[in-house]
């Protein structure tokens, strides 16, 4: 990793963009391009599909209304998890279509990112911090529940190798703080630099002839036989058009307005730790606990904290996210009582309400796909796959998805923002009785 890279002054400033292995310099669109498919956002959806079209032949052109993983592909927790956000409403709504298979199609589903990243890294020599082990923690005695029975899964499914089920000591062991009474330890899952994978993985679609522009926000959509993607300087003509710009856009607001609502979640790292890094998490894991509204961290390779949590469901900023989160930092760690936080920025997470990704089609040869409720990293690659197959011509996973049911709030995002803290108050208030 190369500290000294200057970040653009386009980007928020934050631990990740402080840390780039190069920034990304690529035109804005000017003048007319033709290719077989046009995608918009330049976020980990449309940067994975781009690789997947490319390395399949097709003649790709991508735009992106800021840089390169500017949006919360960027700037997010960069754990990559098997948790699916929605996946129980997943299973309700699609053993209507996949019946008895459905529990299988989940199961894999989870974990098909993970195979993805690992493989495009190592392919395109990706340099992103990527490392395995993660925990996944208990707080309360139900949450011991729902982790026990997450690992019989687990191992009832061959994982057997890769979780281990802690009790409090044995967390204890891994991490220095008594907060949690158990978890389940994977090392499967995974935790890297998100934004140095993004401008990696946009690297590898442009060394396979894939055509990138930044600083060009898309004005309009052209619907029909031979789709367009008009900015303000330039337009693509394209055989199919993929809209993945999740929660920044406001494109095709007829269709698409009231169906996924932002979220800013915080986060903070301190001042490098030194050989206290070590000690408060010696075995250098990812850590999420089980609560609905929870915290997340990890170390960075520099021996800093990167410490994430809670959710602002108002769509707004919090004007200090260092406050809201130092006392979390403190509880959980309380060696670091009083620690320097360097870096503190927020993002915002496109979130659905049933909380299950959204792919569809606006028109005959206009597709989109967005909504990842906090659970980006992986969940975005395995939706890049799958856009790329139906593009492609198979429709199976595509289909699954796109025949499930999602609620639209009639009034959009005048509405549906309270909605969701409304709702957030309500799974914390299931919180307080598990």
């Amino acid at each position: 990793m190369n500290a000294a890279v200057k970040p653009a002054p386009e980007r928020v400033a934050s631990y990740y963009t402080a840390t780039l292995n190069e920034e990304t310099d690529y035109p804005s669109l000017q003048g007319q391009v033709s290719v077989d498919i046009a995608i918009i956002g330049g976020g980990f959806t449309g940067v994975a599909t781009a690789v997947e079209l490319a390395e399949r032949g097709y003649k790709v052109a991508l735009v992106e209304t800021h840089k390169i993983g500017w949006g919360a592909s960027g700037r997010n927790g960069g754990q990559v998890t098997g948790s699916l956000s929605g996946d129980e409403a997943m299973r309700k709504q699609m053993r209507r279509t996949l019946g008895a298979e459905v529990d299988d199609f989940i199961w894999h589903l989870r974990w098909r990112g993970h195979e993805i990243i690992k493989n495009r890294v190592a392919r395109y020599g990706i340099q992103c911090d990527l490392k395995h082990g993660h925990l996944h923690a208990a707080m309360k005695p139900s949450h011991m529940d729902e982790l026990k029975a997450s690992y019989d899964e687990a191992v009832r499914r061959g994982m057997g190798d890769e979780v281990s089920l802690l009790d409090r000591a044995g967390v204890r062991k891994m991490l220095d703080s008594d907060l949690y009474l158990g978890a389940i330890h994977n090392t499967r899952n995974m935790h890297l630099h998100p934004l140095n994978l993004c401008i990696g993985e946009a690297k590898a679609a442009a060394s396979l002839g894939a055509l990138i522009f930044e600083h060009s926000e898309v004005k309009e959509i052209i619907h029909g036989d031979t789709p367009a993607v008009v900015t303000a300087q330039g337009r693509i003509d394209a055989k199919q058009v993929l809209l993945a710009g999740d929660v920044y856009h406001k494109l095709e607001r007829k269709q698409l307005k009231g169906m996924i609502f932002p979220a800013m979640g915080g986060i903070v790292t301190t001042e490098p730790l030194g050989e206290l890094a070590s000690r408060i998490n010696p075995n250098d894991l990812a850590v999420y606990d089980c609560r609905f509204v929870l915290d997340y961290y990890r170390l960075t390779p520099d021996g800093r904290l990167l410490f994430g949590g809670g959710a602002n469901y108002s769509g707004r900023d919090s004007r200090d996210i260092a406050g809201e989160l130092r006392p979390c930092i403190e509880r959980t760690f309380p060696t670091l009582k009083g620690v320097k936080i360097d870096f503190q920025w927020s993002c915002a997470m496109g979130i659905v309400m049933n909380r299950i990704p959204q792919l569809g089609k606006l028109s005959q040869n206009v597709w989109y796909c967005q909504g990842y409720s906090g659970h980006g990293i992986a969940t975005t690659h395995i939706m890049g796959e799958i856009m790329a197959n139906a593009m492609h011509g198979d429709l199976t996973q595509f289909d699954t998805f796109a025949a499930c049911k999602h609620i639209k709030v009639p009034l959009g995002d005048v509405f549906g923002n309270p909605m969701l803290a409304a709702g957030m108050w309500y799974y914390q208030l299931l919180e307080k009785l598990r």
